[in-house]
């Protein structure tokens, strides 16, 4: 039967962890048997070397190997046999400069020449070695055997059984298997735990199905097109995708970094690093309307996902426009009503002269006012919007003035920039002066050209904002007014749209930044505010025009 292999990381990880753990524990084993046999046969040759000196060093022994014959009942045989037991060795030879033994366990060895060679013995040299004789393998030392006067007269071999060294180790190997038994049970529990762990975080998935996995991702993080940007513990980027790297302006080199180091400070930073909490939150970034929610990450990290709100932020400020049409429409329609009644009463009463009368002055006065603002405001957009904005401001009970000073020349490089300042200027004006209590509140607007640059000035009778947010109403997120009603709140015929509040003076500000310019707000006379933007560059100025554009140094004083 096969055996497959494991697929699961897992299984994978603990398979090659046991194998290792295993290995490791045989070569450990290995190497730790090998040097201690080397370790037995070495006590076991010094053994044999004391034995072999002591029996050497006595001066009977080579006295009686002077004055006797080899004989199997000799003294010096006696003498070996008594020595042999006494310390267990496997045998004591006694042997003359002839290499003829004196003494041997098997007394049919007495008078025969030895098995080695003796030479180096009886030339007055200790040896030591591992070697096979008459007696089988054994653990051997020879000394040479010297007479009173220090002359080599024959030599001494003692030999130390080598089952007996054999057998040391070998029952050293219960012990050792012992504790490399718990070592590896160990190592194997340690690498079960290791793998159930790794099991948890991979989610029981296959090394393949991993590769395909962070295929899949790849794929995916750079072809959606909503911005991904994902953050480690500390707070550096990790993950940066394409989307997210076109709306924040990031290249490859952001990841690793923190984000206050490759992001300018503000709002939008404020958002992706969490300093800021709440979902679907608002921030402008590059003059892009953005909407970031930040999950946290089991890890200590966080994913922050961006959405481009640019068009729909279009779309809305398109539909407000559309919304304040309808609402200036429905203003000169409930005038004209009253107008045509009016009339109507005058011509049933036959006061035919004061109907004329009538008639020529309403007209006048209308076609007055769009004409006086059509001649200062050369560009249609422009002066579309100031028409409408006075119609709803009429309704509203809020005067809309056009300054004695307002003249824009038709050289417009970009209007719908301008419709977009303008119209957040004039929203804001007239919310605040119709919302604060005043005998005759109204709200001014001044448009001018200087060379190539554009003024735009506009002053309300509101409550005015303090010194202390002149800075922060122009932040992405900030506002000052109530958040927007519910749908079933709204009256009947308004549509349930709401952008989000504290966008409008903010793009403001990045419009007038993007032409180099500024954008603030200061105190009126008398009470209210005054929002001034200055944008460099906006006007095509007439030919012989002097350049007298205006900067924010020279607007400030």
């Amino acid at each position: 039967m096969r055996i497959r292999r494991p697929r699961r990381v897992f299984a994978q990880v603990l398979t090659a962890q046991v194998a290792l753990t295993t290995g490791v524990m045989v070569l450990a084993t290995g190497l730790f048997l090998a040097p201690l046999s080397a370790q037995l046969d070495d006590q076991a040759m010094r053994r044999a070397l004391s034995i072999a000196q002591t029996t050497a060093a006595d001066p009977d022994l080579a006295r009686e190997l002077a004055t006797t014959a080899p004989d199997a009942h000799g003294p010096v045989q006696a003498d070996a046999e008594r020595i042999r037991r006494a310390t267990g060795a496997l045998y004591v030879v006694v042997l003359d400069t002839h290499g003829v033994r004196w003494s041997h366990t098997h007394t049919a060895e007495i008078g025969r020449h030895v098995s080695t060679d003796p030479s180096r013995t009886l030339a007055g040299r200790q040896v030591r070695q591992i070697d096979t004789g008459t007696l089988g393998r054994s653990a051997r030392a020879k000394v040479p055997l010297r007479d009173g006067g220090g002359r080599i007269i024959g030599a001494v071999s003692v030999g130390i059984a080598y089952d007996s060294v054999h057998g040391r180790l070998l029952g050293t190997l219960p012990a050792v298997l012992r504790y490399a038994g718990a070592a590896l049970a160990v190592g194997v529990l340690a690498a079960l735990v290791l793998a159930r762990g790794l099991r948890r975080r991979t989610h029981g998935v296959a090394f393949a199905d991993i590769s395909a996995l962070l295929d899949e991702r790849e794929a995916m993080l750079h072809g959606i097109r909503e911005g991904v940007v994902a953050f480690d513990r500390h707070g550096r980027i990790r993950l940066v995708n394409d989307e997210a790297g076109r709306l924040l302006g990031l290249d490859g080199r952001a990841a690793g970094r923190a984000l206050d180091e490759v992001l300018a400070p503000g709002r939008t930073t404020d958002v992706l690093t969490g300093r800021v909490a709440g979902a679907d939150l608002l921030a402008v970034c590059g003059g892009r309307v953005l909407v970031a929610n930040r999950v946290p990450t089991p890890d200590g990290g966080a994913v922050v996902t961006l959405r481009d709100r640019t068009e729909l932020e279009l779309l809305g400020r398109e539909l407000d426009g559309t919304q304040g049409l309808l609402d200036a429409l429905r203003a000169q329609d409930h005038e004209h009503a009253n107008q045509l009644h009016t009339l109507r009463g005058l011509l049933e009463l036959g006061r035919h002269d004061t109907a004329v009368d009538f008639v020529t002055e309403v007209t006048s006065a209308h076609r007055a006012s769009a004409e006086q603002i059509a001649e200062r405001v050369h560009d249609p957009l422009l002066s579309a919007l100031l028409v409408g904005k006075a119609a709803v401001a009429a309704e509203r009970g809020v005067p809309l003035r056009v300054s004695p000073a307002t003249l824009l020349p038709d050289a417009v490089v970009d209007p719908r920039d301008l419709v977009t300042v303008l119209g957040n200027l004039l929203d804001n004006a007239l919310d605040a002066a119709a919302g604060h209590r005043r005998a005759d509140p109204f709200v001014e607007v001044e448009l001018r050209a200087e060379g190539g640059t554009a003024v735009l000035r506009v002053s309300d009778t509101g409550a005015g904002v303090p010194p202390g947010l002149r800075e922060r109403i122009f932040a992405e997120g900030w506002s000052t007014k109530d958040a927007p009603p519910a749908p079933g709140d709204l009256p009947p015929g308004r549509p349930a749209f709401h952008r989000g509040r504290g966008i409008g003076l903010a793009l403001v500000r990045r419009l007038a930044e993007r032409y180099g310019g500024m954008a603030r707000v200061s105190a009126r006379a008398g009470g209210g505010a005054v929002f001034t933007v200055v944008l460099p560059e906006a006007l095509t100025a007439p030919p012989g025009a002097p350049d007298r554009a205006l900067t924010a140094a020279g607007e400030s004083r």
